[in-house]
């Protein structure tokens, strides 16, 4: 696949597109992943006749470092670009903050959106108190800061490695180190959530929730997958040993589950 541009006014976003027809999937990764991560992913769905476009996030892989705003409002508005750019409504998937934006957008344009896939989903902001976030924007300060992200990052994956895990790692560490792209992570990692938790009573789109059942982001995962497949009235599944990325660890899952979403949808 090669890489493509999507033109937004302050910079240019990289999104891959595989596939030659049938319905149109986006999936974007969370804050510090990259494109890369629905690799096992994709050729699933694509075998399944989807056409599916993958996008890195602002300031991250392939994408500019140049925008004033990384919050999951903008990558909502980046989503509906790229729904709009490639010429039809689409499904979406979402990882992490990009369930979030996914939902925004869900909420802000429902005749471009016709299914949410919310992958280990940040749709509100956990309860942390004022001296972890302290510490958490303090481990994240240069020059410790990537290398203490690259520490954390295997622990998101627990149990057995998905396959590709250690090129895929080489790739997140090389782009910290792009001109700006160390920065550009950080001001993601201050996004609220707020929004997206407001909006959710406002999606019409039909939606499933896939959450591993070893996701370290929170205290109880099944919980945190109950409450948000409730507010969504979407199926939700729970999958044994999985954390944070059930793209990486669990794509044959994924995938079944957005099949079933996308019959649900077009009845075929």
């Amino acid at each position: 696949m090669s890489t493509s541009y999507l033109a937004r006014p302050e910079g240019r976003l990289a999104y891959e597109l595989a596939g030659d027809a049938g319905p149109l999937v986006i999936a974007a990764p969370g804050m510090g992943d990259l494109r890369q991560t629905y690799r096992l992913l994709i050729p699933r769905l694509t075998g399944l006749g989807c056409r599916v476009a993958t996008l890195d996030l602002r300031g991250h892989g392939d994408s500019d470092a140049t925008f004033g705003s990384y919050d999951d409002t903008a990558l909502a508005e980046d989503l509906l670009a790229l729904i709009r750019e490639l010429g039809e409504p689409a499904f979406v998937i979402g990882n992490s903050m990009a369930a979030g934006a996914a939902a925004i957008a869900a909420a802000e344009a429902p005749e471009q959106v016709r299914g949410l896939v919310l992958l280990g989903p940040f749709v509100r902001d956990p309860q942390a108190g004022r001296l972890q976030k302290l510490l958490l924007r303090a481990a994240l300060t240069k020059p410790w800061g990537p290398a203490a992200f690259l520490a954390y990052y295997p622990q998101w994956l627990p149990g057995q490695k998905p396959e590709g895990y250690e090129e895929h790692k080489a790739l997140i560490r090389d782009n910290l180190r792009r001109p700006g792209h160390w920065r550009a992570f950080v001001r993601t990692t201050r996004t609220s959530h707020e929004l997206a938790e407001r909006r959710l009573a406002q999606v019409e789109a039909p939606a499933v929730v896939v959450m591993g059942e070893a996701d370290i982001d929170w205290k109880d995962p099944a919980a945190e997958g109950a409450w948000v497949a409730e507010q969504l009235h979407a199926e939700l599944v729970l999958v044994p040993g999985v954390g944070h990325y059930p793209q990486a660890q669990a794509p044959e899952v994924v995938a079944e589950a957005t099949a079933r979403l996308i019959e649900r949808v077009t009845g075929a």
